[in-house]
Parts: C-alpha cells; sequence; structure tokens
C-alpha cells in the first residue's frame, strides 16, 4: 500500500452548489471518503466559516472565493470549479496562496450548443411573445415576423470549443456561419471567419456569443455594437453576464432594431433561487430569459463531476497540476518506489539549489525533478531515493525562504 503524508480519510473535501454525484463517487473508489456536499453556495460569511481545516473545495458559479476566504483556508490546497468559468475565484491570490484551481472547460459543450440551436428557433419564429400571449387567453396566429433558419447567417464571436460545436450544429440545419475571434481558428466545415467584428454584424441574421469574462470582453457588446447589427437580426448570449450592456440591449428591442434576444447570464444574479431576478429586459416581447442554464443539464453535470474530480484526485495523488487555470502545468507520471515530494515558493534565485542541498546533505538520490516557474511562483515536484524521514525533510522545506507550500505525497 502506499504510504501517503496524510492518510486520504483525513483530507477533507467540501462540494458546494450540488455538484453532481459523480464527483463524490470518484472520491470514494480512490479512497477520499470524508466528502461533504451542500445543495447550495454559501456566502463569504458562511464559507469563511466552513471552509477552516478544509483540504478540497468544489464550486460551480454562484459561490465566491474571495481574498478573505482564502486568508481563512487554513488547510485548502486545491479549488475545483465544476463549471467553465474561474471568475468566481481570485485566481492570483490563490496562485500566490500555493494554490491550484481546476476547471472543466469542455463538459458542457455539447449542452450550451443545443441550448442556443433552440434558441435561434424559436427567436426566429416569435415564439416567446406567441406563447406567453396563448398563456394569457390570447391566439396570434401569423406568420409576420416569422423564419426559417435555413439560409440564415449565424455570426459566432469566439470559436473555440462551444463556438465550433454550434458552428457544425447550425451548418447540418441549413444555416451559413461566420466567425470572429481574436486568434486565429480553422474553420471547420464551410464556415467562414471575419477579419473584424464590425464585418460579422452586418452579416448576421443572429449574433451568439462565447467568449470569456477578461478585461477585454467586459461590456464589448454596448450601443454601438448592437447599432452595427442587421436591422431585424436578433442576439443571443451564453457566455459571461458583462460582456453585453443590457440596458444598450433593452432600448435596442423596444425601439425594434433587434427582433429578439436570449440571455442566459446577467451581470448581477440572484445569490439562490430564493431571491428576485431583475432586469430591464423582464416582460420585454421575443426575449428569452434562462438562469444561466447552459450547461445545466444531468449529462454536462455529470461529465463535469467526473471530469473536475479526476483533475483533483490527480493534484492531490501525484502533484500534477495539467488543466490548472492559474498555475504552471506539469503533469507528472506515476513512479513505483521512492518517495515524492511538493514544492511551491516565490521564484526567486537559488531556490532550486536550496531545496536539492538538503536532499543531497542526507544521501538521497534524487531520481527524478520536474520544476516550472512564472515570473512569480516556482513549482518542483522531487522523486528521490533512499530512507527517508518525512517529517524532518517536510519540516525543513517549509522552512526554507520563500517556500508558499510544501507536502509530502508519497
Amino acid at each position: 500500500m502506499v504510504k501517503h503524508s496524510l492518510s486520504k480519510d483525513k483530507i477533507r473535501i467540501l462540494l458546494l452548489e450540488g455538484v453532481h454525484e459523480n464527483a463524490v463517487r470518484a472520491f470514494h473508489e480512490v479512497g477520499y471518503n470524508n466528502v461533504e456536499l451542500l445543495p447550495q453556495a454559501l456566502d463569504e460569511a458562511e464559507l469563511i466559516e466552513k471552509i477552516q481545516g478544509v483540504h478540497m473545495l468544489g464550486i460551480r458559479s454562484a459561490t465566491r472565493v474571495t481574498d478573505r476566504v482564502l486568508a481563512a483556508a487554513n488547510r485548502l490546497f486545491c479549488i475545483g470549479c465544476f463549471c467553465i468559468g474561474t471568475n468566481q475565484v481570485r485566481l492570483d491570490a490563490a496562485r500566490k496562496a500555493g494554490i491550484p484551481v481546476f476547471n472543466a472547460p469542455y463538459s458542457n459543450t455539447r449542452s450550451v450548443a443545443e441550448l442556443v440551436i433552440g434558441e435561434i428557433v424559436m427567436l426566429l419564429r416569435g415564439i416567446p411573445e406567441k406563447s406567453r400571449l396563448a398563456h394569457a387567453g390570447k391566439w396570434l396566429k401569423s406568420a409576420k415576423d416569422s423564419y426559417e433558419l435555413r439560409g440564415k447567417t449565424l455570426g459566432i464571436v469566439g470559436y473555440g470549443h462551444i463556438g465550433s460545436q454550434l458552428s457544425v450544429m447550425a451548418e447540418a440545419m441549413g444555416m451559413r456561419v461566420r466567425y470572429f475571434d481574436t486568434e486565429k481558428k480553422l474553420a471547420i466545415g464551410n464556415a467562414q471567419p471575419c477579419g473584424k467584428l464590425k464585418e460579422l454584424l452586418e452579416a448576421s441574421d443572429v449574433v451568439t456569443l462565447h467568449v470569456p469574462a477578461t478585461s477585454q470582453t467586459k461590456n464589448m457588446f454596448g450601443e454601438k455594437e448592437l447599432r452595427a447589427m442587421r436591422q431585424g437580426s436578433c442576439l443571443i448570449n451564453a457566455s459571461r453576464g458583462n460582456v453585453v450592456v443590457i440596458e444598450a440591449l433593452a432600448k435596442a428591442l423596444e425601439d425594434k432594431h433587434l427582433l429578439g434576444a436570449a440571455i442566459d447570464v446577467f451581470p448581477a444574479e440572484p445569490a439562490s433561487n430564493a431571491d428576485e431576478f431583475v432586469s430591464p429586459l423582464r416582460g420585454m416581447a421575443n426575449v428569452i430569459l434562462t438562469p444561466h442554464v447552459g450547461g445545466s443539464t444531468h449529462e454536462a453535470q455529470a461529465n463535469i463531476g467526473l471530469e473536475v474530480a479526476e483533475k483533483l484526485i490527480k493534484y492531490s495523488d501525484n502533484g500534477s497540476t495539467v488543466g490548472a487555470v492559474n498555475f504552471v502545468e506539469v503533469s507528472l507520471p506515476v513512479k513505483a518506489g521512492g518517495a515524492r515530494f511538493l514544492h511551491i515558493h516565490a521564484n526567486v534565485p537559488g531556490m532550486l539549489r536550496r531545496i536539492n542541498e538538503l536532499f543531497s546533505t542526507r544521501n538521497l538520490n534524487i531520481s527524478a525533478q520536474y520544476l516550472q516557474t512564472d515570473p512569480e511562483v516556482g513549482y518542483v515536484v522531487v522523486d528521490v531515493d533512499g530512507k527517508v524521514d518525512e517529517a524532518e525533510l517536510i519540516a525543513e522545506l517549509q522552512a526554507l525562504d520563500g517556500t508558499i507550500r510544501a507536502r509530502y505525497l508519497y
């Protein structure tokens, strides 16, 4: 049996926001049985109290891991975001604390793409307004402002995993596809790239956004961009809430410049299902409002649960940081025999030499060493052969000036 520095039963794992049972099952299958699963998010004060003594934290999009939360996390060594986005975590502060953050960038791709396809059909047929009127006992049987999607042009802003899969699905249904991305992306099928965003907006009957939350994408769709869209076109946003200026969108819908919109993400979202959702888009005809459910399907959540749990397990078991969004990535093979130590430190001259001296003065042979650095943080994993006093070595590694975190893995 492999000996770990901390028994897996003693490693506390806290999963919030109803993370899928697949994650719990994955932890249990490899011996991590101290798992607490809560159905809801916690506010900052609740999380500060709850996180003390927790080694691994799993969240979705509603939980905010702030500087104060990280300061209170006295045992935390990794975070899993069971979703695509990671802007709910103070990534830089986590990195400086030696805490890698993992996410699931691929697992809900299909779910989001399918939702967008459904919304395109609904918007082009004016279904939101017709459905609302039918519920009110009124009968609006009319072909006015109702169109097939076949032959229409879909403009995709952000041609990553979701955008490119959506491209294939839309083309299969008879749409022409144009796309714009800040990076050069190889077109799939018959999709055509646009050199500028304005070119895409002027050419598209439907524009759909699939971009990350960055300083460059914040408010990227405001009055200017919305007015550059075709008269009578539709906008879909299933990316990030701060990408679209909602007030400008409401105005473009009110004066009929846009035919419709479907919005799944918002600049301010309720903290829980019990809180009121407030938006100037409420009650508007031919507007689909959904509560951030683009990736909320059973299939997506099951895949996400497994994907993120496996990344956390690999990091805890052998130090692999592949898939971390805020940390240098190191892929590590599992080594039979010997001992493995992990050391996270400030990237200062001479640190690796001092680490190696601790092993060499004990006549321990370094059989393998993996080092990656960024301008501020260094990450090294050391495999050694020989008789090891784990507690003594860890104490000395932790005492090195510049050490952020040190662990004996096995």
